[in-house]
């Protein structure tokens, strides 16, 4: 049985630079439950670090609150997302649809409904829209979760290597704007599924001008990270 001090070490399921505004390297629930697995689940998304707040949209607040943004103009909408292991495709989504804007107070809205899911009546593929499950060792499952319609790459029962391009980061699901959610989960059934534990064997964070190397990390709300194949 792992817990927070025994992650499940696997590889990173993006490149470039990311962002983690939720991780259980800062809070743990991460996302405020232990509900659908996602008691260690990440958050990944792209933003412009020089900007004021740093926004992940190229737009003003102002008009993400009150107009919304494109989704297209939100810096990660489309980046490619990948296999962070070995394994089977146990569960997969591909043609839920996505929203266009991305708007604060609507999706503030769908956020609140979706907190009172209830798996006996609801459709998982509301809160995690398009999505990809992977079966990486007996008692152990990734979910890369609001994938972008149409781009995942993968079939039920498919085998994938680690590194095997899944799909696109998109805005289908229980989202505020584009981005990834990755957790590990004993079970592949998100709605009666625990959070496992995870870490990273290896990407880089950005510390006083430079980029350090760290292996085996789980990153935190505050840092900024990179991976490069």
């Amino acid at each position: 049985m792992h817990d927070a001090d025994d992650p499940i070490v696997v590889g990173f399921p993006l490149r470039g630079e990311w962002a983690v505004p939720n991780t259980p390297g800062t809070r743990v629930p991460s996302h405020g439950t232990d509900a659908l697995g996602s008691r260690f689940a990440y958050d990944f998304l792209q933003m412009d670090w020089q900007r004021a707040g740093w926004p992940c949209y190229r737009a003003s607040f102002l008009r993400y609150l009150l107009l919304g943004v494109p989704i297209d103009s939100c810096y990660c909408y489309g980046e490619a997302v990948y296999a962070p292991c070995d394994g089977t495709v146990v569960g997969v989504e591909a043609d839920w649809p996505e929203r266009t804007h991305a708007r604060l107070l609507s999706d503030a809205r769908r956020a609140a409904r979706n907190s009172n899911f209830d798996p006996e009546v609801g459709d998982v593929r509301e809160l995690a829209g398009n999505h990809v499950v992977l079966r990486c060792r007996d008692g152990v499952y990734a979910a890369l979760c609001h994938l972008r319609p149409s781009t995942v790459k993968v079939e039920l029962g498919q085998v994938v290597a680690q590194g095997e391009l899944l799909g696109g980061v998109g805005h289908s699901g229980n989202s505020y704007y584009p981005h990834l959610h990755f957790q590990l989960m004993d079970d592949p059934d998100l709605t009666c599924a625990a959070g496992l534990p995870c870490a990273f064997a290896s990407y880089e964070v950005f510390e006083r001008g430079a980029w350090k190397k760290v292996r085996e990390g789980v990153p935190t709300a505050v840092d900024r990270i990179r991976f490069l194949a």
